[in-house]
């Protein structure tokens, strides 16, 4: 059967109508872009975030309004102890007359640093022991696996607490003993991932390109990873500020005359009826932190899940 030859009335201009079902109804964006878009439409999420930025910016510059105003989170006036919250103090004193809104701010911003510190920890050793167990697989990834069961099995407020009595209490101290388990979940959390991508075609191809392990790694894996990595860096932080509030109100944490949430909520306590004002401004900034950055990785976690896209 022969070929049917091709006039000059087989091409033809398309209509205005045709050339509307070829245009691009969205532009071309990021994934990254895509994920900050959803997110902005989550409005829980958002607030959530402008509250986290604004208690950080206070954690900053608390205590240097205190300063200017001539108060201080360490001296203490013990004839204004027990003072409530007035146009001088504005949180009112503790009971050996300190500033509680200088001590509140104060503790904010070490809480934070633990919490952010401790994440950073866990991301780091995380990332990298998932990466090898997920990537090499075999017996590097059973040994490794098996020790990170081991690690889990004990209670970890055993070990921190443990660890917190043999040496000294401070801020380094709540920081390492908190990443010396809290990495586990991330390691598990990266394994998977990255057992779930290095077949992929890039991958194969950059190792048939020769590219070495720690480029694959780090370069094609990990960054493909992120999203997941992101979401549970995100919940991490809440559960370290939480541990070391509650270090800190069983006396283990950060010693006075440094201020520390759980340290100002153990001290309140004890009078909270007669003054609850000292426990109302550190147990509402805590709480409220640890809802914000909850809230905040939900909202985070679903911008970043494909399967939310509509």
């Amino acid at each position: 059967m022969a070929e049917k030859m091709l006039t000059p009335d087989d091409f033809a201009k398309l209509s205005k109508e045709e050339k509307k079902t070829e245009t691009v109804v969205r532009e071309s964006i990021s994934a990254w872009k895509d994920a900050w878009l959803r997110l902005k439409t989550n409005k829980m999420a958002m607030v959530s975030l402008a509250i986290l930025v604004v208690i950080i910016i206070m954690a900053i510059i608390g205590p240097w309004i205190s300063e200017l105003m001539g108060q201080d989170y360490s001296t203490n006036h013990l004839k204004e102890k027990n003072t409530s919250p007035n146009g001088t103090y504005w949180f009112g004193t503790d009971n050996l007359g300190r500033d509680m809104f200088a001590r509140t701010w104060m503790g904010t911003g070490i809480s934070l640093q633990v919490g952010f510190y401790a994440a950073l920890a866990d991301l780091v050793i995380g990332v990298i022991m998932g990466g090898i167990m997920g990537y090499f697989g075999g017996r590097v990834d059973e040994i490794l696996n098996r020790f990170c069961e081991v690690l889990y099995s004990i209670p970890s407020m055993l070990i921190i607490i443990l660890l917190i009595v043999i040496m000294e209490p401070s801020m380094f101290t709540i920081v390492l003993a908190l990443s010396i388990t809290g990495w586990i979940n991330m390691a598990w959390l990266v394994r998977g991932q990255i057992m779930q991508l290095k077949n992929q075609e890039y991958v194969m191809a950059a190792q048939a390109l020769g590219a070495s392990t720690p480029r694959i790694l780090f370069r094609h894996l990990i960054p493909n990873a992120m999203g997941p990595i992101i979401v549970t860096l995100t919940l991490t932080v809440p559960s370290a500020i939480f541990a070391e509030a509650f270090l800190s109100f069983l006396g283990l944490g950060v010693q006075s005359p440094s201020a520390s949430l759980g340290t100002m909520i153990n001290d309140a306590i004890k009078a909270w009826t007669l003054y609850p004002w000292r426990m109302w401004f550190p147990a509402a900034i805590i709480s409220l932190m640890m809802l914000c950055f909850n809230i905040f990785g939900d909202g985070l976690r679903d911008a970043l899940d494909p399967k939310m896209k509509k």
